[in-house]
């Protein structure tokens, strides 16, 4: 993962320098203005994985063919909007309300034609790589990342030797990328899983079920996607280009580290699905509990080291650092690391299938993201940071105001207990990590030396503050056979 990690960096480094603020910014507007356009996606998306992980947790085969054959059939629908919607209401948004300069509109054009076509084949793909992750075969994504990270490198490569327009021809790069990556995911689940081979079985019943269920979801996933696509947009209303660019590398930045978090989430979630179906409520609570202090400790381990030392990283990552770079990196990692108090309870509203009202309350918060940041940009004439304070902000509300009182109300998890489960520990493990890290920065140690230090002290206060006595002494036992092994 940190090799890929690597690669994703340099990429965009490479592309950043070849492409030009400009054109980089100019690319990411459209690809951001695209996924708006795709909102109804990420709705199906958590759905399709919810319906598959549920038949497969119930052994219902032939149910799991059926639902496996609708979304497909649903997914290639969605596709399809998306290619109306994109070449109608989305080409005249491109010409008449983004900021982009005129001798750059013919390829902002084709660049952002063939951004609809990669999210079609994102799109026609959700089925596929739900089965996998309902199957749990999370190591498929590692295999396959590392592939498509080694595809990057051939697009950087090929960008560096063509002599036509550089931000079409990394559009059309990319999308051949996406149609490969999709590819392997199709064989590899066509190949071993049997429900995977489709029938055109439609079957209304299922149907029903995914978009009533999907439904509530929906409102949820166009403010999500409005407030971090969205912002680009609005972004390119009130500044140029190179603005967008900036933002979209905070965004890389932040991707690359939680895309670790993710993963995690990722392999945590169908658990808790299937205890679900299987009728094993208390200890799905126990593992949403527990599984959400760690996903904050494993995000607090990668944010902390890289918030602190961020100014030498872009210095080593990029040629030319873009204004504002720094200042939207910080901002958006702090965005970031409160969201996962938000993102890893999601699932537990799915698995119970009582998703209406935390759509309605943390969408409708996030939702109003948008509008306030065009409000403040229009009458107060800000800096763009305004919009991460914003963002900052609704993720708060909805993290420790919305998700407190929905968990006690739909899934019983008592004030007492989340606040003894996650948020006492929590207090405890980042009041020693202060502590800790402002000594760290009296002594004034090297970018290695402070990196590897902060990343210590915060294992070292997760172990003391966090692990139980149990917990403790298999960790050190494990550490002293480690050592021995070592030493051998």
């Amino acid at each position: 993962m940190l090799i890929i990690m690597a690669v994703n960096f340099y990429t965009v480094r490479v592309v950043l320098d070849v492409l030009g603020v400009t054109d980089y910014g100019i690319y990411n507007l459209v690809a951001s203005f695209v996924m708006i356009l795709a909102f109804l996606n990420s709705t199906l998306t958590s759905g399709t994985q919810r319906f598959l992980t549920f038949e497969l947790g119930k052994e219902d085969f032939v149910k799991l063919k059926h639902t496996f054959s609708t979304a497909v059939i649903i997914h290639f629908i969605l596709a399809i909007i998306i290619l109306i919607f994109g070449e109608t209401i989305g080409l005249w948004f491109l010409y008449e309300k983004m900021n982009i300069p005129i001798e750059r509109f013919d390829a902002a054009f084709w660049a952002y034609q063939f951004a609809i076509f990669s999210t079609m084949i994102t799109v026609m793909q959700v089925p596929y790589n739900a089965l996998i992750i309902a199957h749990e075969r999370m190591h498929i994504f590692a295999y396959i990342s590392i592939v498509e990270a080694i595809l990057k490198l051939l697009v950087v490569y090929l960008l560096l030797i063509v002599s036509t327009d550089k931000l079409i021809s990394y559009a059309i790069f990319m999308f051949i990328t996406s149609i490969l990556i999709a590819s392997f995911y199709r064989i590899y689940t066509i190949k071993n899983y049997k429900e995977s081979h489709f029938e055109f079985v439609f079957d209304k019943k299922i149907m029903k079920s995914m978009m009533q269920f999907s439904g509530w979801n929906l409102f949820g996933s166009i403010a999500w996607i409005l407030m971090n696509y969205g912002i680009n947009v609005l972004l390119s209303i009130f500044f140029s280009p190179a603005i967008v660019a900036s933002r979209a590398i905070s965004m890389q930045v932040n991707t690359a580290i939680f895309s670790l978090v993710g993963n995690f989430r990722t392999a945590v979630n169908p658990q808790i699905i299937k205890m679900f179906s299987s009728e094993n409520n208390n200890e799905m609570k126990k593992i949403s509990l527990i599984s959400a202090r760690y996903t904050f400790y494993l995000a607090l381990i990668l944010v902390l080291p890289i918030y602190f030392e961020i100014d030498t990283l872009l210095g080593i990552w990029l040629v030319d650092i873009p204004l504002w770079t720094i200042e939207f990196c910080k901002l958006i990692l702090i965005f970031s690391l409160i969201q996962t108090f938000d993102m890893s309870f999601g699932i537990l509203f799915q698995a119970i299938g009582k998703m209406k009202e935390n759509q309605i309350l943390s969408g409708g918060v996030y939702l109003l993201v948008l509008p306030l940041s065009y409000i403040l940009f229009s009458f107060y004439n800000l800096d763009p940071r305004i919009v991460f304070y914003v963002q900052i902000a609704a993720v708060i509300i909805v993290s420790f105001v919305v998700k407190i009182i929905l968990l006690n109300k739909i899934a019983n998890i008592r004030y007492s207990e989340y606040l003894y489960r996650i948020i006492l520990p929590i207090i405890k493990v980042i009041f020693s990590v202060v502590i800790l890290v402002f000594f760290v920065h009296l002594l004034k140690l090297n970018f290695i030396l402070n990196i590897f230090s902060i990343i210590f002290i915060v294992l070292l206060s997760i172990f003391v503050f966090d692990f139980t006595k149990d917990m403790k002494y298999k960790t050190l036992d494990m550490l002293k056979i480690k050592i021995k092994q070592y030493r051998r």
